[in-house]
């Protein structure tokens, strides 16, 4: 399955909770059929103490976006 966007490319939310909003695509998951996009969708995660991380307690990073709610605003350089 190939996808309409790619690494590095803007992309508007068109649909769901965050639609409306713009970000640069961190990660895409085309057998998935899902997209990461900067800072769109944040979810918070429980991270337990380790090494590099002493603290632990709560992160708030990206989630994944359906690829069908995401339309290309523009290309990125690696086209």
């Amino acid at each position: 399955m190939s996808a309409h966007v790619k690494k590095g490319d803007v992309v508007e939310v068109i649909c769901g909770s965050h639609a409306g909003k713009c970000g640069k695509v961190v990660e895409v998951s085309a057998s998935a059929g899902r997209v990461i996009v900067e800072g769109v969708r944040m979810i918070k995660k429980h991270a337990k103490r380790t090494q590099t991380n002493p603290e632990g307690g709560i992160v708030e990073r990206e989630g994944s976006v359906h690829i069908s709610n995401v339309r290309l605003v523009s290309a990125g350089a690696n086209i």
